[in-house]
């Protein structure tokens, strides 16, 4: 797959990275002072397979073969839950077993692996950490490339096309969209996924959770947090594994 031409210069710092022929970074190093709408829930244009899926969902469910509500929950789990509790394991270990996060920023398709998560759409991923300094975020600018042995389902929203443009030219007006404010000196730096590599943020470990166990640490990581469109949640003010910590006993 070929990549579009770098967006024109707005006054950023592009940095790319060249491990792979298809990998590359944007760095935005300031505010955008802009005026966004954005709606999560824009439609992307389909592809000729995508109209053939449709139009085959469409005639199953006019036979009466299939269930349109189950297949809504279906898509849901995997978009939702079974996937990003396979990514949020991943997190959960780096953020407390150091060797495991050396390795997983090395090579993350083997670190993954590790954990049992492998497969289809997963083959070449590469994990970038969020630390001070650094916000990353992930975006397919070309179409809806996603890690799905981490993931599941990519979310309505991360396949259309305004997220898809607005990621790389405006991402601080995107992450505002969804909620998020960085300082002014941190700098967002946007990975564009492809058919051959696909990222994994790694986000910062939320304080408050020493002594917390995987389980728990899991349950603070969120979808959006590991592409990059939002934080893990805040620790609870209760103390690790004490009622009202996340997997704490009552």
């Amino acid at each position: 797959m070929t990549h579009p031409a770098a967006p024109h210069d707005h006054d950023h710092d592009h940095d790319h990275d060249h491990d792979h022929d298809h990998d590359h970074d944007h760095d935005h190093d300031h505010d955008h002072d802009h005026d966004h709408d954005h709606d999560h829930d824009h439609g992307s244009e389909l592809s000729e397979a995508a109209i053939r899926v449709r139009a085959l969902e469409t005639v199953l469910l006019a036979k009466g073969y299939v269930n349109a509500d189950a297949l809504d929950l279906i898509v849901e789990t995997y978009e939702t839950k079974i996937g990003p509790r396979c990514g949020a394991q991943v997190v959960a270990r780096a953020w407390v077993d150091a060797d495991y996060k050396a390795r997983l920023l090395i090579d993350g398709t083997a670190a993954v692996a590790e954990l049992s998560f492998s497969g289809r759409q997963g083959e070449h991923l590469k994990v970038v950490e969020n630390t001070h300094g650094v916000h990353n975020m992930v975006v397919c600018t070309l179409c809806s490339c996603y890690p799905w042995p981490v993931l599941g389902l990519p979310p309505v929203w991360y396949k259309s096309a305004p997220y898809r443009s607005r990621a790389v030219l405006e991402p601080r007006a995107v992450l505002a969209d969804f909620g998020v404010t960085l300082p002014a000196d941190k700098t967002v730096r946007v990975w564009d996924s492809t058919a051959e590599i696909r990222y994994l943020v790694l986000p910062q470990r939320p304080t408050g959770t020493e002594g917390w166990s995987e389980a728990q640490l899991a349950e603070l990581v969120t979808r959006d947090s590991m592409i990059g469109t939002g934080v893990p949640k805040a620790a609870p003010s209760h103390p690790a594994g004490a009622a009202g910590a996340p997997g704490a006993g009552v």
